[in-house]
């Protein structure tokens, strides 16, 4: 299995190669982000299509008789691109029944399809779920299975924190994920519940709490994303942290300001404190945070990093790192 970071370089070399694709994982992992991120690196187009929604001729082409030739042409689809540079992705490709996902083959080994030729410039690429899951999915075809590279997708904690980080999640909910780590994704494909927990899901629970409602109506909302159990151990995480300090107090009294002892509340700490960072504010939360022990510390300077690089610059860092150099960053 490979974690998202390692998805988006292999996609990206992919895509440099020209060599077709497959990613396969688990349910709202977030397999197409990961492959949209690539091509926003790469400054390149994305055209997501979702083929467990189509029939055959979307692909190949709709026929249409040319009287003046005395023959049938075909017609391609408007997705399909015709200059640039980009990756054509076909989305939830092994949910799509056979016959579509033959319409396929010539695209992905030959780059064209019909009277249709992919531009120089664009890769094809899909995803799909895993059978096990007991998701949509329909056998691939060994002759199409062979004409793509296959990456296996896993979900990684430190992986998802940076992304959720740069796209703006709460610190509340990355703290939650981070003292539930087995919270992120999780599904028991025998039971196959309505609701269970995913990295997409999590984001929903974010809009939802961002979106200020009334408690019994917000909590009757993230059941209904991430299930009941996943549910109430969040909720019971969200009336704890309610007692830490604020980020306020800690910037104002750093010496003073009193240190929480259980894992909940420092994961929720450290996490809120990384994400107030400034250049301004960090030697001020670092006098409070070197009252915490060690791993804490650590906790909260990869954070600083991921999010404000320009700490490394400032000399509480300087001195920080000489003093721990057996901490590995």
């Amino acid at each position: 299995m490979t974690k998202p970071s390692q998805v988006a370089r292999m996609i990206r070399g992919c895509i440099e190669m020209q060599i077709p694709f497959f990613v396969k994982g688990g349910v709202g992992v977030g397999k197409s982000q990961v492959a949209l991120q690539a091509t926003e690196e790469l400054k390149i187009d994305f055209t997501d299509v979702r083929v467990s929604q189509m029939d055959p001729t979307d692909i190949k082409g709709f026929p249409s008789p040319d009287a003046a030739k005395n023959m049938m042409k075909w017609l391609p689809a408007d997705f399909l691109p015709r200059k640039g540079k980009g990756l054509l992705f076909f989305d939830e490709l092994n949910s799509a029944p056979t016959s579509v996902q033959a319409a396929c083959y010539q695209l992905f080994l030959d780059r064209k399809v019909g009277s249709y030729t992919l531009p120089p410039g664009w890769t094809v690429g899909a995803a799909g779920n895993r059978q096990a899951d007991r998701s949509i999915v329909n056998k691939v075809a060994a002759a199409l299975n062979n004409r793509m590279t296959h990456i296996e997708y896993e979900v990684d904690l430190d992986d998802f924190v940076a992304y959720a980080m740069a796209k703006g999640i709460s610190a509340e909910n990355i703290a939650f994920l981070r003292f539930k780590s087995n919270l992120l994704h999780s599904f028991d494909a025998t039971n196959n519940p309505d609701a269970f927990p995913t990295p997409r899901a999590w984001f929903t629970v974010d809009k939802i709490m961002k979106h200020k409602m009334s408690q019994a109506d917000e909590y009757a909302l993230i059941q209904g994303t991430i299930g009941a159990p996943a549910a109430a151990e969040h909720a019971a995480f969200m009336r704890v942290i309610k007692e830490l300090p604020s980020v306020d107090e800690i910037k104002i009294a750093p010496d003073t300001t009193d240190v929480p002892k259980s894992p909940a509340t420092l994961h929720a700490l450290t996490t809120s404190l990384a994400m107030a960072t400034s250049k301004q504010s960090f030697g001020r939360f670092m006098q409070y945070v070197t009252r915490m022990e060690k791993e804490w510390q650590v906790v909260y300077i990869r954070d600083c990093l991921r999010r404000e690089n320009a700490v490394k610059f400032d000399k509480v860092f300087t001195d920080w790192s000489i003093a721990n150099a057996e901490v590995v960053l």
